[in-house]
């Protein structure tokens, strides 16, 4: 064979071989991640799924009916923004399934009292569930109840959510334990 032959296909080889060790669609088995994370990235639609810093699943999804901006209040349309983490796991979900996010965090919060959109109690009550990793007040003038649902990606649909294909939120909620980062980017 040919010199140029060889390096021709040892590339091609090399391309075939990155490809898929950097696709993280393939279904490689997500059921022992060591160190998950979750990053919503609003303006590309996308949900990447994270095992430490190694990408290993990215799906489409779609967000609340008003897309752009960070969540300010009850019933905006938005998603939030920021750092957050799984306060529950629902298998009773409306949407199939759900991974309960820990809006409002204590930013929102502060930002919420300052616009006396919420008291100074509920403040208080929002900040200390997040230090105990519990369940921030859920029905405040900032909103909550924002999950990671099923349901499907057609269009943006959602009061403020994420939402997957079913069969999608199956596989992620099957693979992320409460606890988990849900890092919500522009």
């Amino acid at each position: 064979m040919k010199p140029t032959r060889i390096i021709l296909i040892l590339a091609i080889l090399t391309s075939s071989l990155m490809s898929q060790t950097q696709d993280p669609n393939l279904k490689s088995d997500i059921s022992n991640l060591k160190s998950p994370l979750i990053v919503v990235k609003k303006s590309k639609r996308t949900l990447e799924l994270f095992d430490g810093k190694r990408l290993v699943r990215t799906y489409k999804m779609v967000l609340g009916f008003t897309p752009t901006g960070n969540k300010e209040v009850e019933g905006d349309g938005r998603t939030p923004e920021g750092e957050f983490y799984v306060f529950t796991k629902n298998a009773e979900s409306r949407f199939h399934l759900s991974l309960g996010v820990s809006y409002p965090a204590p930013d929102d919060a502060k930002r919420g009292l300052a616009k006396k959109l919420i008291t100074a109690e509920e403040a208080a009550e929002i900040e200390k569930a997040i230090a105990e990793k519990g369940m921030p007040l859920q029905k405040t003038g900032l909103g909550g109840e924002i999950y990671i649902h099923g349901g499907g990606t057609d269009n943006d649909w959602t009061d403020g959510c994420v939402a997957l294909k079913d069969e999608e939120i199956t596989e992620l909620f099957n693979a992320v334990p409460v606890g988990t980062t849900v890092r919500i980017l522009p």
